[in-house]
């Protein structure tokens, strides 16, 4: 299996939970996926779309993984622009945030970069 098709597994299974329970609970993500940084809002159901399409393209990645890698860059530059814009400046300031999702898209941001098919995309 090739390490395109194991991120797609990954998202599908992370994003795909991710996205459920913001979408349908709530207050269950704001408790566990953001850690009672954030209380529950609508937000977190915008969130969990975004996360669902996530999935569902990584879903189709597993058919034609060339073709749905664009998935990836967006996850790179989402997940980055949300740790230097929203987790660093909230540690620096000693303000919650959820620290196991900064942890998780810091691994994500520093495997994209070799996961994505830059060669066949220029």
């Amino acid at each position: 299996m090739s390490i395109m098709k194991i991120m797609y597994l990954a998202n599908i299974l992370v994003a795909g939970w991710i996205s459920v329970t913001s979408l349908f609970f709530p207050k269950t993500a704001a408790a566990t996926v953001f850690q009672n940084a954030y209380p529950p809002t609508e937000v977190m159901r915008l969130v969990g779309c975004l996360w669902l399409a996530i999935a569902a393209l990584s879903l189709l990645g597993l058919w034609k993984p060339l073709t749905f890698s664009p998935v990836f860059l967006i996850q790179l530059i989402y997940k980055g622009m949300w740790l230097v814009v929203v987790a660093l400046p909230a540690l620096l300031n000693g303000q919650p945030f959820p620290k196991g999702m900064a942890v998780f898209f810091v691994v994500w941001v520093l495997l994209l970069p070799f996961v994505i098919p830059w060669r066949e995309w220029l």
